[in-house]
């Protein structure tokens, strides 16, 4: 039986996106949190319980980027022409944030300026991240095989909701990952921002979700059309029963069960995305198979991507095995 490369290499682009969605989105939640801290202390705590990882969970999104253009070089073609303007917004909020991660602790005099230049690079990436991937849901027009579209075909009502929901959801996760890995007056405060932050994503979440299927025919027959919606359905039950457990974690003063509840929250969306959207790679009109390279390519790129994705899990695992546990003023990363 014939492998479908094509398939196969959407699937390992989507399990990019989504580790790098799980894996950077905490940290960039702890960004956006950063000027509500309340303390110095606090804020060195919080960045101190992401310094270990937050490089290198950016690997995914390099990963992402290069398998959809060696992969599906259609697609990439058409989509970046598309976003340039939220993508190129988001790269430089990553460097205004790289090097305020590092600078801010070689100064005392202008830590200050540091600390919004990570806060404001961490909302500017989560931001321009939701309104890319809201412009990108709306669908994108394409001329023969080639991007048909304006200059600002991604600034819409649609895409301005869905970077709010993400910025909020990020939000939900750094305030998450603080409670489980901080310990003093901070996670007191981390649950505080976690049910306010937890109610507005579910709110988003359950906005963007309704308006999504009016968005386009087919994606409302996906959800709502019989039988499709025994298949579907499952989803917002199980986003209902996860943000039950989110809460209840909160209150219970758990330390792990919010932050998984809230990971949980984003696979949901995140299975959500991809009913609606499978098959196409660039809705509404350009499946996986139109966008893909040829099979020897893609055949070639695989044998590299079966060595590669091991590694880059194993070394993520390593790390988050080596730099477990709580953090506290005085073990931080930078010490």
């Amino acid at each position: 039986m014939a492998i479908d490369l094509p398939l196969v290499w959407a699937g390992i682009i989507a399990f990019a996106v989504l580790a790098y969605v799980i894996v950077d989105g905490f940290d960039l939640g702890v960004g956006i949190l950063f000027p509500w801290l309340k303390t110095e202390r606090d804020r060195d705590v919080a960045m101190s319980s992401i310094a270990p990882v937050w490089d290198g969970n950016e690997t995914w999104l390099v990963l992402g980027g290069g398998a959809l253009f060696a992969a599906f070089p259609l697609a990439y073609a058409v989509v970046l022409p598309a976003l340039y303007a939220p993508l190129i917004a988001m790269l430089l909020g990553l460097v205004f944030r790289g090097v305020a991660f590092e600078f801010r602790w070689r100064t005392e005099r202008g830590k200050f300026l540091w600390d919004w230049a990570f806060a404001g690079g961490s909302t500017l990436v989560a931001l321009c991240q939701g309104i890319a991937l809201g412009a990108f849901v709306q669908g994108i027009r394409v001329s023969g095989r080639a991007y048909g579209g304006g200059w600002y075909d991604w600034l819409t009502p649609f895409s301005l909701m869905t970077g709010v929901a993400l910025v909020t959801g990020y939000a939900l996760l750094g305030a998450t990952w603080l409670v489980m890995k901080t310990t003093g007056d901070l996670p007191q405060q981390a649950r505080r921002f976690a049910t306010v932050s937890g109610a507005g994503t579910v709110a988003l979440i359950g906005i963007v979700s309704l308006w999504t299927p009016f968005l386009n025919p087919v994606f409302m027959a996906r959800w709502f059309a019989f039988p499709a919606i025994l298949y579907t359905l499952p989803v917002p039950l199980a986003v209902a029963g996860t943000t039950l457990l989110l809460f209840k974690g909160l209150r219970a003063g758990r330390d792990a069960q919010p932050f998984i509840a809230a990971l949980g929250l984003f696979v949901l969306s995140y299975v959500g995305l991809g009913i609606s959207l499978y098959p196409e790679i660039v809705p509404p009109s350009i499946t996986i198979w139109q966008a893909a390279a040829p099979d020897k390519s893609l055949g070639f790129l695989l044998v590299g991507a079966l060595i590669l994705v091991p590694i880059i899990i194993g070394y993520m695992a390593h790390a988050y095995w080596v730099f477990r546990g709580k953090v506290d003023a005085t073990t931080g990363y930078h010490e």
